[in-house]
């Protein structure tokens, strides 16, 4: 089981900019990739960027030059820096997970941070 705690969710104006954190915790095995999604009140949840085992990154468009998503292998961490905020990046924002345990590919979740870009 892995365990994803995110952070650093909150209110922020317009063109404000915040930084989320996930930490993963548990047992690991092989990484395959780690990401975020978001998902806005009445809407699906949606891919915001994505960071495979290689580092290779994948954005949505709508965020594409604003948000930067990275990674801390030692840390077992992923971040996403949002700079340029618009009031439709508002949303609960989820950590996810995917490894491989030998056996079969697993998917988790983090709990979830709402941010909120209002003036």
């Amino acid at each position: 089981q892995v365990q994803l705690v995110e952070s650093g969710g909150g209110l922020v104006q317009p063109g404000g900019s915040l930084r989320l954190s996930c930490a993963a915790s548990g047992s690991m095995f092989s990484i395959i990739a780690m990401g975020w999604y978001r998902q806005a009140p009445g809407k699906e949840r949606e891919l915001v960027a994505r960071i495979n085992n290689g580092g290779t990154t994948t954005y949505a468009d709508s965020v594409k030059g604003r948000f930067t998503i990275s990674r801390d292998n030692a840390k077992n961490t992923v971040y996403l820096q949002m700079i340029t905020l618009k009031p439709e990046d508002t949303a609960v924002y989820y950590c996810n997970l995917d490894n491989f345990d030998g056996s079969k590919r697993n998917t988790y979740w983090g709990q979830g941070t709402q941010v909120t870009v209002s003036s």
